[in-house]
Formats: C-alpha cells, sequence, structure tokens
C-alpha cells in the first residue's frame, strides 16, 4: 500500500517541490510554498466506489427538514454573547489569541461550568500536565467531579479517548501540539494543524460533541498554520488586548451560527477571566473632563458601547511628524487630519497626532469618525468640550457629517449614563427629533465638520 508523502506547494500557482523555497520557481512569487499531504490515487479503488455510492441523492431544497438545534448556554454571558447564544452540539469553535491572554483561562472555566450542569467535559491539554491544569482549575474555581482532563498530544490516542467517553464538550489546548503518527512533519507544521483539525471535526461532527480547539497566533498577530484552518471550523474567536491591559475583547470573525459583529469584553482578576457586563460604565469610571477626550457611543453587534477617544496633537520640530494609533487605523487617521486641516484651516501638518481609546478597546466603524475630528480638534486648540456631551457621526471626504445605523441605539446609551448633549448627524437628529423620544436631552444637528467642533466646542 503506497504511503502518504509531503510536497511544498506554491499557493500562487501549483508548482511543487519536495523541498522548501523562500522564491517559487513557477511563478516567482516570495514565501508562497506551504508544506502539504499528497496522499496516494487510488483511483481503481474510487471508481468500484463511485458504482456503489447511493447514499447521497440531490434533493429540492424545499424538501430539506429543517432540525431545531439546541443552543448549549457556557455559563458566561459575554461568551455567550460572541457565539450568538451559546454552543450548538457539532460545531467546532476556534479560540485565537497572544500567549497569556487568557484562552485556557475561559475554556477551563466553561468547561468546569458545563461540568456543573451535569454534561460530561473532556479537556486536552497539549502544553501543561494534568497538575498544572488543578492547579488553574483551584485558582479560578473549576473543579468538578465530571470534568475529565488528559495531557495527550497523539491524535490518534486522543480519539480513542473521545471515542471512550462519548463527551458533551471537548477542549483541544492546544491545536498546534497535536500530532498524527503517519504525518512525518513536526507538530505544528501546516500538515499535522490541518490534518488533525479535520480529524478532528470529523469526530466532533459524527458523535455530536460541541468542541473548543486553542489556536497560537504569529508575531503580527495572525493565527499560527494554514490559512485553511479558519474553513474548518464553525466559528473563529480572536481575543484582543494585550497581556498587560486589564480588559480582553472577544470578538468573531466567522461564526455559521450567528454574528460577526458581537464582541464580548471581559476584565482579567486573580480568578481568571470575569465578564464585564457594563462594559461603557466601566470604561468611563475613571474618566476626567480635560482638552482632546471626547465619548463616543459605538455600536458592536447589537450592544451600545461608550468609549472615550484622547486625542494629544503637539508641535514637533522633526520631519516627518508623528502618527500614531493602536486603536484606531492609521490611515483612517490620516483622512481625518486632512479633512480639519482643508475644510477647518487647522495647520496640524507639523503637528504630532497620538490617538487612543480608553480601556484598549479597537474601533473600526465610521460613527467614529466625529468624535476623532472633535478629539483631535480639541486638544490642537486647546479648548474643553461642552459639559456632558457625546458626538458621533461619518465624515466624508468634503467635511460633511453622513448619517450611521443605530443612532437612537446610541442616544438611549448615553441617556441611561448621564449625557445631557448630544452632537449628530443632521439626518439623524431629524428622525429622532420626528420621534419625540428624547425630549429631556440638547441634540445638536450638525451637516458639515465646522458646523460640528462649533457645537461641540463652543466659544
Amino acid at each position: 500500500m503506497a504511503k502518504s508523502k509531503t510536497m511544498f506547494v506554491c499557493q500562487e500557482c501549483g508548482y511543487d517541490t519536495p523541498k522548501w523555497l523562500g522564491k517559487c520557481p513557477g511563478c516567482g512569487q516570495w514565501n508562497t510554498l506551504v508544506e502539504e499531504v499528497i496522499k496516494p490515487d487510488n483511483t481503481k479503488q474510487r471508481g468500484l466506489n463511485l458504482g456503489l455510492s447511493n447514499q447521497s441523492k440531490p434533493c429540492p431544497i424545499s424538501d430539506v427538514v429543517l432540525e431545531k438545534m439546541p443552543r448549549i448556554t457556557t455559563g458566561s454571558a459575554e461568551l455567550d454573547r460572541v457565539l450568538g447564544g451559546g454552543l450548538i452540539p457539532g460545531s467546532m469553535v476556534l479560540i485565537v489569541g497572544d500567549p497569556g491572554i487568557g484562552k485556557s483561562s475561559l475554556t477551563l472555566r466553561v468547561c468546569a461550568n458545563e461540568a456543573r450542569d451535569g454534561r460530561k467535559v473532556l479537556y486536552v491539554t497539549g502544553e501543561e500536565s494534568v497538575q498544572q491544569v488543578r492547579m488553574r482549575a483551584d485558582r479560578i474555581d473549576a473543579v468538578s467531579e465530571t470534568l475529565m482532563v488528559v495531557s495527550e498530544t497523539n491524535l490518534e490516542v486522543i480519539e480513542k479517548h473521545i471515542l471512550d467517553l462519548k463527551p458533551d464538550i471537548l477542549v483541544i489546548d492546544s491545536i498546534q501540539t497535536v500530532f498524527r503518527p503517519d504525518i512525518q512533519s513536526a507538530p505544528g507544521s501546516v500538515s499535522q494543524v490541518r490534518e488533525c483539525a479535520v480529524e478532528i471535526l470529523r469526530v466532533a461532527k459524527t458523535n455530536g460533541i460541541a468542541a473548543f480547539i486553542v489556536g497560537h497566533v504569529t508575531k503580527d498577530g495572525t493565527l499560527a498554520g494554514p490559512r485553511v484552518l479558519e474553513h474548518i471550523v464553525d466559528t473563529v474567536l480572536y481575543f484582543e488586548g494585550g497581556n498587560n491591559a486589564e480588559y480582553r475583547m472577544l470578538r468573531a470573525i466567522k461564526n455559521r451560527f450567528g454574528s460577526t459583529n458581537e464582541i464580548g469584553v471581559f476584565e482579567m482578576r486573580d480568578v481568571g477571566l470575569v465578564d464585564v457586563s457594563d462594559a461603557s460604565k466601566l470604561f468611563l469610571s475613571e474618566r476626567q473632563d480635560d482638552n482632546g477626550s471626547v465619548i463616543v457611543p459605538t455600536v458592536e453587534g447589537s450592544r451600545p458601547l461608550l468609549v472615550e477617544i484622547q486625542a494629544l496633537v503637539a508641535k514637533t520640530p522633526y520631519v516627518p511628524p508623528k502618527r500614531i494609533s493602536d486603536s484606531v487605523d492609521l490611515k483612517r487617521l490620516q483622512l481625518l487630519l486632512a479633512v480639519l486641516e482643508k475644510k477647518v484651516h487647522l495647520a496640524m501638518g507639523a503637528c504630532d497626532v497620538f490617538v487612543k481609546a480608553a480601556g484598549g478597546i479597537r474601533i473600526d466603524e465610521p460613527a467614529a469618525d466625529l468624535g476623532i475630528c472633535v478629539a483631535m480638534a480639541s486638544s490642537f486648540a486647546s479648548r474643553p468640550l461642552r459639559p456632558a456631551t457625546v458626538a458621533f457621526g461619518e465624515v466624508g471626504l468634503s467635511g460633511e457629517i453622513r448619517a450611521v445605523s443605530q443612532a437612537e441605539n446610541r442616544v438611549r446609551e448615553a441617556k441611561r449614563l448621564g449625557f445631557k448633549s448630544i452632537v449628530l448627524p443632521q439626518k439623524n437628529y431629524e428622525q429622532l427629533l420626528a420621534d419625540k423620544k428624547f425630549t429631556d436631552m440638547t441634540l445638536y444637528g450638525v451637516s458639515n465638520i465646522t458646523e460640528a467642533l462649533s457645537s461641540a466646542m463652543p466659544r
């Protein structure tokens, strides 16, 4: 019987070679050769199987019977929110994040919650011993009689444990440590990661097991291993926030059973990751009214979130000046600076500009444009904002303020936390004015960036 072999295949043109090369001889691209498993060609056997395969038949989509997929709550409201309501039996969830950010602590706590609810749970660790897992479980109060733990990296042995125990919940920590003995490459290589993930997925789907697999990231913050791993699993969750940050964000970038717009907010404490139910209040707890600080109501999925955006604009003798932000896309920041310089005549071309969002959260939605502009203008002119004011709206290249979605939810969240003044796009202002729901608040509808700065920073 022929054995499988590994080849390095170019992801651009398909050129294959038994050795890794930095530059593909076929298309001339760099760093495109990826290790893949080449399985033996069983053409004759496949031909025999084709004549016997009558199990799957095409049918009209109207005849497909929909089955209800029950959700399994994880015991963490924030994780359930990101998953779309809970775990689906037979699904596979990939959790990715920097080392030490809390992946193992979160999955171990979920395992303990499920075990206490009477479900069978198997926690497979390939990086730690069972004693180390027990020490973490004692620290985060995750000890349960029905929580089974094993330290193993051989996929065949892991599969045997799964079939013997038939758990409801399975955790693999981490997928980069698991290996198949019939593949010669080292654990963590492209072939090993992909083939092991496919086999675990098959076992989970066949037995109706909800599986978590933990993945590593590279120095660039991307998933280590093949990109196809993200296509194999049902849900991909990314942890955001540095290891030293107090708050961690869990964001779904792929979810076959829910929205990818939701985020979960966690706080790192001595007992592990703890859910943050009122993130807006927590982010604003240490805020001080000062120049260059503005509150922006952002929306992540169905959750309105008030975030403090801080800007520091200072003249510098160095050329070129710095533009630094770990919370806002730098290209977006440069665009907004150009609008302020062209339309409002704020000469920031010779100034260093630093922008950040308090709490380490990253802001991607266009509704934060107006708040960023107001914060930078306030810092540059050393002028304070109107007390208890929030601002939101998309800024166009001509300096116009465009309407954004879910304006009512944003204003309602600001009202709940005691803010009295809202600077918002004119179209959203007219919609809220017609509904007459916020008559106790002062709304400033603005159509361009000049009006917005005048409303937010009165003389």
